[in-house]
Order: structure tokens, then C-alpha cells, then sequence
């Protein structure tokens, strides 16, 4: 998986760990493709600021799949359930 796919599904799971802060940064710079200038620039801060914060946010997210590793085990339970039925596969799904 890539870097960046890979951390849009550790956001995907941990977002709620998060700060709202945190949330609006790593969304502004990940799901909007704003650049660091354009973030600094809309919060008040530098451009060195938002580029450390955000690698911060981005340790959390490895931290939290390394202590949780709740992605590994979302991923697994995929690979599992891919040969059963259509109806019982998309409800396992769902709960995921």
C-alpha cells in the first residue's frame, strides 16, 4: 500500500483520536491539497509550523496502528471473508 493510501485508512480509523485541530490540518493538507504556505497562511502560523505539526499528526496515526493495529486486523478480516456469500460479506463489512 502506498505512503499516502496508507495513511488516508490509518485517518480513516483513528480520526476520532484526534484533536479537531489536528483533524482540520491533516484534511486541509491530505483530502483538500492545500499546501503547507496555504494552511500557515490560513491559520496564522509558519510554514515550518504546519510541516512539523503535521508530521506529528502523522507519527499518532503510525503510533495508534502500532499499538492498536487495528488496520492489520481490518485487512485480514477482508482477505477472510472475500469467499463468503454477498449478503453475510457485506454485513461484516459494515461493521468494519
Amino acid at each position: 500500500m502506498k505512503e499516502r493510501e496508507y495513511l488516508l485508512s490509518l485517518y480513516e480509523i483513528y480520526s476520532n483520536l484526534l484533536s479537531e485541530k489536528e483533524k482540520s490540518y491533516f484534511e486541509y493538507y491530505y483530502f483538500e491539497d492545500y499546501s503547507l504556505q496555504e494552511i500557515a497562511d490560513n491559520n496564522e502560523v509558519s510554514k515550518a509550523y504546519v510541516g512539523k505539526y503535521i508530521n506529528g499528526i502523522e507519527k499518532k496515526l503510525y503510533n495508534f496502528e502500532k499499538s492498536l493495529n487495528l488496520l492489520n486486523k481490518r485487512n485480514k478480516i477482508k482477505q477472510i471473508i472475500k469467499d463468503l456469500d454477498e449478503n453475510t460479506k457485506d454485513k461484516i463489512i459494515e461493521l468494519l
